[in-house]
């Protein structure tokens, strides 16, 4: 099992969980974050790609801000899944943009559902 991280732009959330319903991921996590990458702050045309980021800076953060909201989306899938969930994830997420996105890959040891105690994939089914 792997864990996939990945870290995308607010407003790609819908597509990207759509992308992964379509491919059969009955799971996904999802938590707002900030950061930044190499881009160091807000250029101009990322106002374009999230018209929410002008409200940022209407509140006097545009200059100085420093990190970008995003989302981050974690996923457990079996080995023989991630290609496909990695594949989907940069499809609905590529714009050919700085700030596209990364994505993670992590090896899980073992899960467990809680409600039942099924453990490894059982538990991620």
């Amino acid at each position: 099992m792997k864990e996939v991280i990945a870290i995308i732009r607010r407003h790609n959330l819908p597509e990207t969980k759509a992308g992964l319903l379509g491919i059969g991921v009955p799971a996904i996590t999802m938590i707002s974050v900030e950061g930044r990458g190499k881009q160091k702050g807000l250029p101009g045309w990322n106002y374009e790609l999230d018209p929410a980021l002008t409200e940022l800076e209407e509140k006097n953060l545009g200059a100085s801000m420093r990190f970008i909201p995003k989302r981050m989306i974690s996923i457990v899938a079996r080995d023989e899944d991630v290609p496909k969930v990695v594949e989907t994830i940069i499809r609905t997420n590529q714009s050919g943009h700085i700030g596209d996105g990364k994505i993670f890959i992590c090896p899980v040891d073992n899960a467990v559902r809680v409600r039942t105690g099924e453990s490894k994939e059982q538990a991620i089914k």
